[in-house]
């Protein structure tokens, strides 16, 4: 019998419903920190942990502990690449290059049009951000300060630094990065 591994099974019945460590934790009154330690395997959670994620996520208690034949290999092809086009962001895209099911680190293709912006504002996240230019140029907003970063350059983003991405010119600009989650 294989070990179950439930804090992957938490974050991926969480991630598949779009909810935020903070959400989910508010949701069934624990904490943010508790929940990231279930989903990394730091611990493990309580039955009154599981039976609240269980109404929460709307999922049976016992899909928690069904046993799922892990592939050794993922493999996602270019053309079957989930892409998430923000709404309020004109000319930006998201490739996904990371498979199903997720793991410790995000990988995408972030693509800006010309004179476009990731966001409106600077916005940090829970994790590490490690990004190579791809193609053509881009200015990186960071903590108040400007960084212009060319093909070939990578960058390293600490734990919520605050921070944007901006197609300043008139060419495509493709950035491809990782996240750890």
């Amino acid at each position: 019998m294989n070990e179950i591994n439930l804090g992957l099974k938490i974050k991926k019945f969480r991630t598949d419903q779009k909810l935020s460590l903070k959400e989910l934790a508010e949701m069934i009154n624990s904490t943010s920190a508790l929940l990231s330690q279930i989903e990394k395997g730091i611990t493990n959670p309580s039955i009154n942990t599981l039976k609240g994620l269980s109404k929460a996520l709307n999922i049976p208690l016992y899909k928690f502990f069904l046993e799922e034949t892990l592939k050794k290999v993922h493999i996602v092809r270019a053309q079957e690449r989930k892409v998430i086009k923000p709404s309020k962001s004109e000319g930006v895209s998201y490739e996904i290059l990371s498979p199903e099911p997720q793991t410790q680190v995000e990988f995408m293709i972030l693509n800006l049009e010309p004179y476009s912006s990731s966001k409106e504002k600077e916005v940090g996240h829970e994790g590490q951000e490690v990004a190579f230019i791809l193609e053509g140029e881009v200015k990186l907003h960071l903590d108040n300060e400007s960084y212009v970063l060319f093909q070939g350059d990578s960058i390293k983003i600490e734990k919520f630094v605050k921070h944007s991405w901006e197609n300043f010119t008139s060419k495509h600009t493709k950035i491809i990065f990782a996240v750890t989650i």
